[in-house]
């Protein structure tokens, strides 16, 4: 009986002490290979500024280009400053959004894109020409869609208003439905769109039956609750509790980082 006893103990040791090999093993890893996750994850968000910017090409470097066309500032939502001690590198608008120190919680009368909380600050990236000028701005745009929230950037051509293109770049919604959002056919259908109305409120809408003017885009065909998550989204985003003190702030010229 002792011997069963001893055997059992002993495999119960073995398994143990494999279990803390593979425990460290496996947290080592996730160690060593944080600093090239980053590196990836910041190399995909620069692909997707660019590529909400019309900037992308294929086989283009894309962190040289970055750095040349792109000007990044973190800017805070409250008062519309930019934060001069925040490095643009370092920051990470979703880690801000679900930060309880820089970020707020939404009403429900004013959550109209189902986001829950709202950061207090933001990554803004100024678009730049090949003189150095700003000509335009990407800014980052998320709402609830269908199956989950949807995450994207829109891009501005200078006046602040016309869009210039918008990527969707993380999504649940329902492939070939909702899905589409991501379709480049139905991405193009924004560009030279207008956000806003002669009153300078937000005038931006999807609808169903047939865009007809500057400030209409088609609703994506049988995804009516994807089509009205994308407009909530926008009226939220480009209104006055978000973007739309810092864009008249940017047409201005009142928003630099020195």
């Amino acid at each position: 009986m002792s011997n069963k006893n001893e055997s059992l103990g002993k495999t119960i040791g073995v398994v143990l002490a494999l279990c803390l090999v593979c425990s460290i093993l496996v947290a080592g890893s996730a160690v060593a290979l944080k600093p090239m996750q980053e590196k990836n994850a910041a190399l995909a968000m620069q692909r997707n500024i660019l590529n909400a910017a019309g900037i992308l090409e294929d086989g283009m470097d894309i962190p040289a280009v970055y750095d040349e066309r792109i000007k990044a500032l973190v800017v805070s939502l409250e008062d519309y400053q930019v934060l001069q001690d925040k490095d643009p590198k370092e920051f990470d608008n979703r880690k801000a959004a679900g930060d309880p120190e820089t970020s707020t919680k939404l009403d429900k009368s004013e959550d109209i894109a189902g986001l829950g909380t709202m950061e207090t600050m933001t990554e803004v990236y100024l678009v730049m020409d090949e003189n150095g000028e700003r000509n335009g701005a990407v800014l980052h745009i998320r709402g609830q869609g269908l199956w989950g929230t949807m995450y994207g950037l829109i891009s501005l051509e200078d006046d602040l208003n016309t869009v210039r293109g918008v990527n969707f770049y993380e999504h649940a919604e329902t492939p070939g439905l909702g899905g589409e959002i991501t379709n480049p056919s139905w991405v193009k259908t924004w560009e030279g769109k207008e956000i806003f109305g002669d009153d300078g409120k937000v005038k931006f809408d999807l609808v169903k039956g047939g865009a007809s003017s500057e400030h209409e885009v088609d609703a994506l065909s049988g995804a009516t609750l994807t089509s009205n998550g994308v407009d909530a989204l926008i009226d939220f985003w480009m209104g006055d509790k978000a973007y739309g003190p810092l864009l008249e702030k940017l047409r201005k010229g009142e928003l630099t980082n020195g």
